[in-house]
């Protein structure tokens, strides 16, 4: 539904920070589901850890509110360009269930839950082979640049 191309007019991260590969279902105001493909190619193994790697637990949750942020944007009809930005400003309910590795595909999947004033709250969740991964409630503040 959506590749990297199109992703890139929805959210400002570009690499090593563009943690969504592609969109394959999205409708506005409701659910998203991406893609983010693992390699060991990755800048974050080489340290994390050369002998045992693993997708630090920190950029799953930032994989997920990228996920999310595209959700938002394209349910308020907005890119960046249009002058507005998308901050992920907090988790709730966050929970790691098992370790993501080079040559897992981790699908992403957000949720609205509700949207006041600008702040969005979203159910997330990250899976790998239909394994639970990781889920969290997050929200994320649209704001003008």
């Amino acid at each position: 539904m959506m590749d990297v191309n199109e992703i890139r007019k929805y959210l400002p991260h570009r690499y090593p920070f563009l943690l969504v590969d592609r969109v394959i279902e999205l409708v506005p105001g409701e659910s998203i589901v991406a893609i983010k493909n693992v390699t060991v190619n990755e800048p974050f193994f080489n340290g994390h850890f050369p002998d045992h790697p693993v997708m630090p637990g920190v950029l799953l949750v930032e994989a997920m509110a990228q996920a999310a942020g595209i959700l938002g944007f394209k349910t308020m009809d907005k890119t960046p360009q249009d002058g507005s930005i998308y901050y992920f400003v907090g988790a709730d309910d966050l929970r790691f269930k098992r370790p993501v590795v080079p040559g897992d595909q981790v699908k992403l999947e957000a949720n609205v839950l509700s949207e006041r004033r600008g702040i969005w709250k979203f159910g997330v969740k990250a899976s790998v082979d239909g394994q639970l991964v990781c889920s969290a409630t997050i929200l994320c503040a649209d704001r003008k640049v």
